[in-house]
């Protein structure tokens, strides 16, 4: 069974459909017991660092995400859930991330003809032993939308880079661990791939 987590952010329906057309039949909650038991675990999500935050704190789920983790079950992090899983995000200066990876989360630069958010498909640079890109070659395009991008502390923990006005961390992997700054339940066929790819995980 592949949980969910539901902590009021958006893209939990679309992650939901794009499960079911790979004959999943995901489970959304934040419910302590059914997270920790699950085979799988997604934390999606859209919005402001600090909104996110603040909501999984109330729902008491940083420290069920911190157990997942550290008990080896497969974990994915898409968009917002990838910076989360850091320490810091400039766009919510004094709140701590949940600090599953060494690194933090920086705006993008101000620079002449680059817009921000950076919203639409680019290409991925992509680390060849890459687990979740398996079937994949570096130039796969995906969908991003984001204002910030992530500065990894730990190099090898980048499993694919893209370039917007500097180079940053598209895709994390260490361990049981995965996520991806882009949408896979929004970047068609290799989109799917991805998340066939984190199914498919043992």
């Amino acid at each position: 069974m592949i949980a969910i987590i539901d902590y009021d952010a958006g893209n939990l329906k679309s992650v939901e459909k794009a499960l079911a057309s790979l004959g999943e039949k995901p489970v959304v909650t934040r419910d302590k017991e059914t997270i920790l038991s699950a085979d799988k675990v997604i934390l999606p999500g859209v919005g402001a660092f600090g909104d996110a935050m603040e909501k999984l704190c109330q729902y008491d789920l940083p420290g069920v995400i911190r157990q997942v983790t550290e008990n080896g079950t497969p974990f994915l992090g898409i968009c917002l859930g990838l910076q989360l899983l850091f320490e810091s995000s400039e766009e919510c200066e004094g709140m701590k991330g949940l600090s599953v990876l060494p690194g933090r989360i920086v705006k993008f630069p101000d620079q002449p003809g680059l817009k921000v958010p950076h919203m639409g498909w680019n290409s991925l640079t992509i680390r060849p032993e890459a687990r979740l890109f398996k079937g994949l070659d570096s130039g796969a395009y995906v969908y991003f939308v984001h204002s910030y991008y992530l500065e990894a502390d730990r190099k090898s923990d980048v499993a694919a880079s893209c370039e917007y006005g500097v180079t940053f961390g598209a895709s994390v992997e260490r361990g049981n661990i995965f996520a991806c700054q882009f949408h896979p339940e929004k970047s068609g066929d290799t989109g799917l791939t991805i998340l066939k790819n984190f199914i498919e995980l043992t």
